[in-house]
């Protein structure tokens, strides 16, 4: 019988949806809802008792300032990584107690679950919000302008992705989510042979926030080739800026295709097409091919960013301009245009030609070399500087160490006869967690930990913050330098079960390295705590760190109009050089002339509307509701509509309210 098909021969009004999708059979998955539910409910209470309501809509959740969004962005990422770091622990036990004879806790279709929920939400919305989100704060301040290029687009691609977040984790408690690993390879991610709910959730839930992050893409690259201060020309850009272009750039290039990817899956699962099926001459490797020429870009739009952060980090709290600025500009192009050529070293087993995977062999190699000249840049900045031992440049020193060994690694599996021994083994995790931990996880810390006092006035408590960086060094080479161990004795990835009983000691040391990690994200959530109950101690100027870029000549947190007066920009590190007293000049001549009246963008609900009415859509698809996914198509449709049509776009600060804030801005200065 049909699924959408009742026994009376009736088309059924919920599609595929019954009491049967929710687990009430699985007491791991219920109890885990159960208590996310719980969660959400106290803090949805705790908000309506307190009051908060109103602040939140008029400040947050309608807010169209980048600063507000980027924030928003950030606070999705830390919330999904204990999300995800909480099945990263369920993978570890399991695989520490399950040798031999032990089947450990977890079945084998729930841990597949478990290890495809860990990958999609650590990539999709953990990584990637974290760096628009610190991209989305930043970017326009060190740019020396008032917002971003369209900033009711940047609210809706906000949406966009929270959406993609909220379908991921309805899966938890309503069906079921893939179980053909984060990749969701054909012909396992085919109706054939996955003919549950779990790929629609996963193909649904990153289409969506795929779109939202498009956006994003569009709107940073106008912003950052468009809407630049006076005088700030492309090479006085700050380096976090050019690697925000460049991340940008491939995201513009490469999210399309992954969107047509998954369409086409889709079409596949929906409509009985054959692009990728094993029958009716579709080609399933077409699918890997696509899928990682999206995903080794994606490799580096995360990473690009995380090498920005390093260079504001190391050049301030080495009190030095940065080493080799052009070279630094310079190899991050180069990155940007030779991340489109090395994707088929993600299969070099798939029996191409030795000539195509010696090409790609070559080109993986290559692109090492640009990475090189940043790491040796940013060790030359620190030569002879006078380093402040702060936590922002403990994070950068761990990154160094780290990603260069996993840098080494990924050479080693360029080369193609050694990566036909370690292709899907441990080696190839622990290479990949080596990067994106060591590299970017470590720089959106760094990041989080730098720019903090500027967002929000105060800064974190340095303590308990040394403490997390220290848990999370050792926890990762604790974690994973034992499964570069397990992947050359022959272990291959996502075993819920295994009989080589000798690598269960290799197996429970990476369970205790992901322990120390817990520890180390229980430092940074008791810092958090501590920091904000003594905000009123740690309370900061508008340049704490002795910065050198733009975002330090404001206020901490900054208005919404970011600058009384537009900056003028005359060299590299602008604000740095304001503090040398090279443009005092010009500094009085604008405190002369006076203020003036400020256009800002008007708030909106506009981006919280569609990503309501794309979570509609997007369970109604995924449960085959018709009717229900044609109402949130036209919910989208008529909110468009409706904002297309508004009849204030902006407000106008007062010339009174700049010269008020300025005056309290100058007087707490003093103080």
């Amino acid at each position: 019988m049909h699924p959408d098909i009742d026994e009376g021969g009736k088309m059924s009004l919920l599609g595929k949806l019954s009491w049967d999708a929710i687990p009430l059979d699985q007491p791991i998955v219920m109890g885990v809802s159960s208590v996310m539910v719980l969660v959400i409910a106290f803090i949805l209470g705790w908000i309506t008792l307190k009051g908060h309501w109103p602040y939140l809509w008029r400040e947050w959740l309608t807010s169209v300032d980048h600063k507000r969004i980027g924030v928003m962005y950030v606070i999705l990422a830390l919330i999904m990584l204990l999300r995800g770091f909480a099945d990263a622990l369920m993978m570890r036990a399991q695989q520490a107690v399950a040798a031999g004879d032990a089947q450990g806790y977890l079945p084998p279709e729930h841990f597949d679950q478990v290890f495809s929920a860990h990958g999609t939400i650590m990539i999709f919305f953990v990584a990637m919000p974290f760096v628009i989100g610190l991209m989305n704060f930043v970017v326009p301040l060190q740019l020396g302008i008032r917002d971003m290029a369209f900033p009711t687009l940047n609210s809706i691609g906000l949406g966009l992705t929270a959406s993609g977040i909220l379908l991921t984790n309805i899966s938890l408690v309503v069906g079921e989510f893939a179980k053909t690993g984060w990749v969701a390879y054909p012909p396992l991610s085919e109706l054939q042979f996955s003919p549950g709910v779990g790929v629609d959730y996963y193909l649904w839930a990153l289409q969506i926030s795929g779109v939202g992050t498009l956006m994003t893409g569009v709107n940073f690259v106008t912003t950052i080739l468009k809407t630049r201060a006076h005088g700030m020309s492309y090479m006085r850009m700050p380096v976090f800026c050019w690697t925000a272009l460049a991340s940008n750039l491939l995201i513009v290039a490469a999210f399309p295709v992954l969107t047509a990817t998954f369409g086409m899956l889709l079409l596949d699962r929906y409509l009985d097409f054959h692009f990728f099926t094993i029958d009716g001459q579709g080609n399933a490797m077409m699918y890997v091919n696509l899928f990682w020429v999206w995903g080794h870009p994606e490799v580096y739009i995360l990473i690009l960013p995380a090498f920005g952060v390093f260079s504001e980090v190391v050049s301030t709290f080495s009190g030095k301009a940065l080493f080799g600025y052009r070279s630094m500009v310079a190899a991050t192009l180069a990155i940007c245009v030779l991340s489109f050529i090395v994707w088929l070293h993600h299969f070099f087993t798939m029996g191409a030609s030795a000539n195509v995977n010696g090409f790609f062999g070559v080109m993986t190699m290559i692109i090492a070399v640009p990475t090189g000249v940043k790491v040796f840049n940013w060790l030359f900045t620190m030569y002879g500087g006078r380093i402040r031992f702060s936590e922002p440049i403990l994070w950068s020193l761990g990154f160094m160490v780290t990603f260069v060994i996993g840098g080494m690694t990924g050479v080693l599996m360029a080369v193609p006869p050694a990566d036909f021994q370690l292709h899907n083994s441990l080696f190839l995790v622990a290479h990949f967690h080596n990067v994106i931990i060591g590299g970017v996880l470590f720089g959106m810390m760094a990041g989080y930990k730098y720019w903090f006092p500027k967002a929000f006035g105060f800064k974190l408590d340095e303590r308990w913050g040394v403490a997390s960086f220290w848990c999370w060094l050792i926890g990762f080479y604790l974690a994973f330098m034992p499964l570069y161990a397990l992947g050359l004795m022959g272990m291959t990835r996502r075993m819920q079960h295994y009989d080589v009983v000798s690598w269960q000691p290799w197996l429970v040391a990476a369970a205790a390295g992901a322990v120390v990690i817990l520890a180390g994200i229980v430092c940074q959530i008791i810092q958090l705590v501590v920091s904000i109950r003594g905000r009123e101690t740690l309370r900061v100027t508008a340049d704490p760190w002795n910065g050198r870029t733009l975002e330090w000549a404001t206020a901490s947190p900054p208005p919404a109009w970011n600058f009384a007066t537009l900056p003028v920009v005359t060299d590299i590190d602008a604000f740095w050089q304001q503090k040398k007293g090279a443009h005092i000049e010009h500094a009085q001549t604008a405190q002369s002339s006076g203020y003036e009246p400020i256009e800002m963008p008007k708030n909106s609900a506009i981006g919280l509307v569609i990503a309501f009415f794309a979570v509609v859509v997007g369970f109604a698809m995924i449960w085959h509701i018709w009717w229900m996914a044609a109402l949130g198509a036209l919910g989208i449709f008529l909110a468009t509509l409706a904002f297309a049509f508004r009849e204030k776009e902006e407000i106008e600060v007062s010339v009174e309210a700049i010269a008020r804030f300025e005056e309290m801005q100058h007087a707490g200065v003093a103080a």
